[in-house]
């Protein structure tokens, strides 16, 4: 076979020609003298069909002893069929087998347990359904990326490996560190993004950080992909209206792109297509009167947990922000809230439907003295803050920023019920193979 092959995503431009798909047999059944192929190339899949006089010979022959996951190069002609899916289908004229496995393949059309699949989480992607959400990851990763570049934010790439402990100290993993000790992986680039953002006015960072908590929660992985951003110049407001606009855009064009694959997962569009700016905003001591009129028992002074989440963001159709936390709640770097000491001028975005803190974010501290007094109250090493500092001394201005977790945002945007489906190889405190 000398055709080049052709992608299963592209064949509707290939109708009544002659063509080569490589890539793998997902589903075969035979009924008399016809083969029907269900084939997968990444891009798609496809229906072949091999009558029996019009495929070659030992290509029809072949083709009956093939396993699931065989992976192969087919020759056909491309036609329309309404009851294909995507509406074509190759008739089949000759079948190279690359490689037929030697076992069936463990992951069969039945019910498997969940520890099963992650198990087998490395063929398991082939599924439909694994496939499906990844694709809605992608989609959003480019969308955010998109989003930013338009804007004119920089990306910079921050340290995986850090002296420096961004949020709190219990959930660090430790590395050892040559002769310097101990270092982190980090939890959060922010630092050295405030670093940028004061020589590049607008930055943003893209990549994997580490939580070490001890959580078996459906929203927690120890390792997750978390986009942040930070801006010079940007007040606590501003900071909440670029979130707006960056989420506005993300699920338009989430919905545009991504129509087959909510489809297959089911998701109920309807409720994203509400995503549009501006979004609700409910201060923290107006929730926790909410929260005890809903009986719950909860103090001022609480984080909240994953059930108060959902009671408040239950209230409304899209977003919620949860602004101006108290002080004690939250990290060190936080800009002290003017209107009340107790406070920081801070929000976290609460996705709708049950799924909780998609974003935190804040505008920072910066003020020189009171940076360094937040520090010493939360008996950190002022030494490794040296640099951090030290950006207070040398033309502080005030600015704000962001992080948004992107397994959290796909698991609402798929719908789905559990955020290690949002991610290709999760990683939980239970889970590191494979």
């Amino acid at each position: 076979m000398s055709v080049a092959p052709t992608l299963i995503a592209e064949i509707g431009k290939h109708v009544d020609s002659e063509v080569e798909i490589a890539g793998w047999l997902y589903n075969l059944r035979s009924k008399g003298k016809i083969h029907f192929l269900q084939l997968r190339d990444g891009s798609g899949r496809l229906q072949a069909v091999a009558v029996q006089g019009e495929c070659d010979p030992a290509s029809f022959a072949a083709i009956g002893e093939l396993k699931m996951e065989a992976s192969l190069k087919v020759r056909g002609r491309v036609r329309p069929e309404e009851r294909a899916p995507g509406g074509y289908e190759l008739a089949v004229t000759e079948v190279a087998v690359v490689q037929n496995p030697i076992e069936d393949f463990p992951i069969a059309k039945k019910e498997h347990g969940i520890d099963f699949l992650l198990e087998n989480r490395h063929l398991w992607l082939r599924s439909s359904l694994p496939g499906a959400i990844l694709r809605v990851r992608h989609e959003a990763i480019t969308s955010l990326r998109n989003f930013f570049n338009a804007r004119g934010f920089l990306l910079v790439d921050t340290p995986i490996l850090t002296g420096s402990i961004g949020e709190s100290a219990g959930s660090l993993f430790e590395v050892p560190y040559f002769d310097l000790g101990t270092a982190y992986l980090a939890q959060t680039g922010q630092l050295y993004l405030e670093a940028a953002c004061a020589a590049f006015g607008k930055v943003y960072n893209f990549g994997p950080t580490f939580r070490a908590e001890k959580s078996k929660t459906r929203r927690h992985l120890t390792e997750f992909w978390m986009l942040e951003a930070e801006a010079a110049w940007m007040d606590n407001e501003g900071n909440l209206e670029l979130q707006e606009q960056m989420i506005g855009t993300l699920v338009q064009d989430v919905l545009s792109r991504c129509g087959p694959e909510l489809k297959l997962l089911e998701r109920d569009t309807a409720h994203l297509a509400k995503t549009e700016p501006p979004f609700p905003r409910l201060d923290y001591g107006e929730a926790i009167e909410i929260l005890r009129k809903e009986g719950r028992s909860i103090e001022w002074g609480n984080d909240l947990g994953a059930e108060e989440e959902t009671v408040l963001s239950s209230r409304y159709d899209k977003p919620l922000f949860l602004t101006n936390y108290p002080k004690k709640a939250k990290a060190f770097y936080m800009k002290e809230n003017p209107a009340n000491p107790e406070t920081v001028l801070c929000a976290d975005l609460l996705a709708p439907e049950g799924y909780g803190e998609i974003i935190g974010g804040s505008q920072r501290e910066d003020d020189l003295e009171k940076l360094r007094a937040r520090i010493r109250e939360e008996k950190l090493p002022e030494d490794s803050y040296a640099w951090y500092l030290e950006l207070r001394r040398f033309g502080s201005v005030p600015h704000s920023g962001f992080g948004l977790g992107l397994e959290r945002t796909v698991t609402w945007l798929t719908g789905i019920h559990h955020i290690r489906e949002a991610s290709p190889f999760p990683r939980t405190i239970a889970r590191l193979y494979p």
